[in-house]
């Protein structure tokens, strides 16, 4: 088999400007540095085709099926570590944990204003009681008591 037999058989693939802009954006969602998108997008073909600047339409498995699945083969090799979840999400999530840690505070004051108020007033019956024991001990009479053999 000659040399030009060997290539007219093995033909080399034509990656399209279209495909290396896919592929670029492909990589700067996997490494969470999207120039499009916020930071935290979670790599989807819809999403590599918004990074690239073009209609998610644009992406087409049928067009592209070795780059569609680059793509689903990435997100199932990394679906643990990409639970990534959406700024707005975080947001939310740390506004529900502030207000969690609110209610928590506003708890625990009005424990603290209530174990204070039972203990100052532990404290004024224990120095009434005191005082009612002293002035019953002044008004007993002396005790002269002697041994009994």
């Amino acid at each position: 088999m000659s040399s030009t037999e060997a290539n007219s058989k093995v033909k080399e693939r034509v990656v399209s400007k279209a495909e290396i802009r896919f592929l670029e954006a492909f990589e700067r969602l996997k490494s969470n540095n999207p120039e499009i998108l916020p930071k935290g997008t979670p790599v989807t073909q819809n999403n590599v085709a918004k990074e690239a600047g073009v209609n998610p339409s644009a992406l087409r498995s049928s067009r592209y099926p070795e780059l569609a699945q680059q793509i689903q083969n990435w997100i199932e090799d990394n679906k643990e570590n990409s639970v990534q979840k959406s700024s707005r999400q975080m947001m939310l999530a740390q506004r529900s944990k502030n207000r969690e840690l609110r209610e928590q505070i506003t708890s625990l004051q009005e424990q603290r204003d209530k174990a204070l108020s039972m203990l100052v007033e532990t404290q004024r019956e224990i120095v009434s009681l005191t005082l009612e024991n002293e002035r019953l001990k002044a008004r007993l009479p002396a005790i002269d008591v002697s041994r009994i053999s």
